[in-house]
């Protein structure tokens, strides 16, 4: 049908961006995580942490997806990261020619890891290379845990799942262990971290994984299994 060959030519064009994307930031030694989730997962809390835990220690940007407002970048910015906001008006995923676009406001001489915030929805980001070395998706205690079985792909494209708002479980009816059986279900590569934004429990281990991410001299080297698991109860395996 005509209609399956144009969206293949859509994506087709969209790699083409994604490989100029990738390839530019090779060039510059930057190393990118597309960061994906549901809505209110807390990606952005997850990143100011992440940034202000990591500031002086490893220089992060970050392009921000919204559908409109620069109430999230302006939170990021605040943290401590370089920041380019992109509002879609009404798209509900980022595609690779807003991030080429995005990437002539950053310098990148002066990044070591680039993280793109994706809008939040857990059908249509899977779907869109922007050029980034990692995925990873981001669940939370908060919106019930069938996510990896009712949302597959988004977990089989991503090479890192991370269980957010641990600190919610005794007001919550959600079962991490069944998230992770889900998700390791559908690709059993996943690289798991288990933490709290606001009580910083496992925030430290998910840092000490960016750090290595960011520094590691080649992109050969950014496999997931770098970093440590993080079971339910924040111990390291």
């Amino acid at each position: 049908m005509p209609r399956v060959t144009i969206a293949r030519n859509i994506l087709a064009a969209n790699e083409e961006v994604a490989a100029e994307v990738r390839g530019r930031l090779a060039a510059a030694g930057v190393r990118c995580i597309n960061l994906m989730s549901g809505p209110g997962a807390g990606k952005t809390t997850l990143l100011e942490r992440s940034v202000a835990r990591l500031r002086g220690r490893l220089a992060i940007g970050v392009i921000e997806g919204d559908i409109e407002t620069s109430l999230d970048a302006e939170r990021i910015e605040a943290a401590g990261a370089q920041v380019v906001q992109i509002n879609t008006r009404g798209a509900c995923h980022l595609e690779a020619h807003m991030v080429r676009d995005a990437l002539e406001a950053l310098d990148l001489q002066r990044l070591d890891l680039l993280f793109i915030e994706n809008i939040g929805n857990l059908v249509c980001p899977a779907a869109w290379d922007l050029g980034e070395d990692l995925r990873v998706v981001v669940v939370c205690t908060t919106e019930g845990d069938e996510k990896p079985a009712k949302y597959p792909q988004i977990f089989a494209a991503a090479q890192v799942l991370v269980i957010n708002k641990l600190d919610l479980l005794p007001y919550v009816d959600y079962d991490p262990e069944r998230v992770r059986t889900q998700a390791l279900a559908v690709n059993p590569s996943l690289q798991i971290f288990s933490l709290s934004c606001r009580s910083g429990e496992g925030l430290e281990t998910w840092c000490g994984w960016l750090w290595h991410v960011g520094r590691a001299p080649e992109r050969s080297s950014l496999p997931a299994s770098e970093g440590p698991v993080i079971q339910g109860d924040g111990a390291a395996s």
